[in-house]
């Protein structure tokens, strides 16, 4: 029986290649993650800023909690199986009225895993919706191959490479309206994207990219991961990342640094430029 999805949200997933909205922890829980979240990038503005977002749940304690947290983990159960593994995160944020956005593009092109298939979950820490520039997927993508992208590099653009898939069917746009503290869960195939952030307050995402089992491998970079649930990998040439103790826990903070150079030369493998981000 599954713990958390329902069949008809797990027939979803696999059919559409989402779900979306579930309830992960309260508004107030989320509230209080966000207020914690700005006190480290005050306090941490080296650590935590808009070209240092990645793998954050390895600075902050608070952040490999949420990476952690059971309901989230129970759903990814529902979908891969007991052996769970995080490969990174990232935290997406728009400023209020900015022109920041995020192209159409299919995640599993640049994330050197040998499958295609695997679930990311994207947690709102505040509203996210059509005027704060919500995730928007094409129902039905992720069945398809994966499309041409075309690296663009352009200014707003907050993907690593710019990265565009042009001529996308828009009119399978389902877009993912979320309450701060609830969830989407999305395919590493489909195509998605999001507009800019119109609205006077930030949109905060916590993405969670991604959970794969044992049988999804790296194969561009070393397997570096962090140890979720079940069994653990046991892969050649790869490296089981520790839980912070603490916020900016040493151990996990120079970790952090390892797993960051492997995942920049991952994600721009044969790309001309090479962004701070």
């Amino acid at each position: 029986m599954p713990k958390v999805l329902t069949k008809k949200q797990i027939e979803q997933y696999h059919d559409e290649g989402f779900i979306s909205p579930i309830r992960v922890i309260s508004e107030k829980d989320a509230l209080s993650i966000k207020i914690q979240l700005e006190e480290v990038e005050a306090q941490y503005p080296e650590e935590i800023n808009s070209e240092s977002r990645n793998n954050l749940h390895l600075s902050f304690a608070f952040l490999d909690a949420l990476a952690h947290n059971t309901t989230i983990v129970d759903a990814i159960e529902d979908l891969i199986g007991p052996d769970i593994a995080l490969w990174a995160s990232v935290m997406f944020i728009k400023e209020p009225s900015s022109k920041q956005y995020v192209s159409w593009h299919q995640d599993a092109t640049y994330m050197g895993l040998d499958s295609f298939d695997f679930p990311t979950p994207w947690i709102a820490l505040s509203p996210s919706n059509i005027e704060t520039g919500c995730m928007s997927m094409i129902s039905g993508s992720h069945k398809s191959a994966i499309q041409k992208h075309e690296d663009t590099y352009a200014d707003n653009n907050i993907l690593t490479r710019g990265q565009a898939i042009k001529n996308v069917d828009q009119s399978k746009t389902v877009d993912l309206i979320l309450k701060p503290g609830e969830m989407s869960i999305h395919n590493g195939a489909i195509i998605h994207g999001s507009q800019p952030n119109n609205s006077n307050q930030r949109r905060i995402g916590f993405s969670l990219q991604s959970y794969v089992p044992p049988s999804i491998k790296q194969v561009v970079g070393r397997n570096i991961w962090t140890h979720i649930r079940g069994r653990k990998r046991q892969d050649m040439n790869s490296i089981e990342l520790d839980r912070p103790r603490y916020n900016m826990d040493p151990l996990t903070v120079s970790q952090r640094r390892v797993a960051e150079e492997n995942l920049s030369e991952i994600l721009y493998k044969g790309a001309k430029i090479k962004r701070n981000y």
